[in-house]
């Protein structure tokens, strides 16, 4: 089975387009269109560059479909990555691990398929059983790597320079009857996007 695919991406800042070898296990970053709660992520985590990321998933190329891992919606699930490019208009920007870390994909996407129908996380809380995008992929190189390949943080649900919580975070965790989970770690696909564990290699 192949473990590439040729698509053609368009390299930040260059002026010309070239072909790239999308690779299993590649990390296809996105700021997908949500309304009140993903602008509250974008406020209170920093991507690549800077860039506001709001969800990811990982590239699986099965007879020569490109397919894209991810947690959304209401479960782990495989989509197309046509499909997976639909979800926002902004430039998806993709990430590679590095040549050195590499051998540990094919342990990754297998933990990743065997995750395949686990309920989504709408409690966003590490280990309960349930998956947000980048909780998926830190526990994929996590069961890999046999250690952590990712690092949790500290999660915030407030404004920035703001003893108060975002109001779309707090009516959304008393709709759960749950207390918002400040200081819990957790991950998110800006923090990941960042690790020097990978390189952002081309924009969608």
């Amino acid at each position: 089975m192949r473990n590439y695919i040729f698509v053609l991406l368009f390299i930040t800042n260059w002026s010309f387009s070239q072909k790239i070898e999308l690779q299993n296990g590649d990390f296809i970053f996105q700021s997908m269109h949500c309304g009140e709660l993903c602008d509250a992520i974008n406020q209170v985590t920093e991507g690549y560059h800077g860039i506001d990321f709001n969800h990811m998933g990982m590239v699986v190329i099965q007879n020569d479909s490109i397919l894209v891992l991810e947690a959304s919606g209401k479960a782990v699930k495989l989509t197309p990555l046509k499909t997976f490019i639909s979800y926002t208009s902004l430039p998806m920007y993709v990430g590679r691990v590095k040549k050195r870390y590499q051998k540990y994909i094919p342990q990754a996407i297998a933990f990743g398929l065997q995750q395949i129908g686990v309920p989504y996380d709408d409690d966003y809380l590490y280990n309960n059983g349930k998956y947000y995008c980048s909780e998926l992929i830190y526990d994929c190189f996590l069961s890999a790597y046999d250690k952590p390949f990712f690092q949790l943080k500290p999660m915030t649900f407030k404004a920035p320079n703001s003893k108060e919580y975002f109001k779309a975070w707090q009516d959304y965790y008393n709709n759960l009857n749950m207390e918002v989970p400040e200081g819990k770690l957790g991950c998110n696909p800006g923090g990941i996007s960042t690790s020097k564990k990978i390189k952002i290699i081309g924009v969608l």
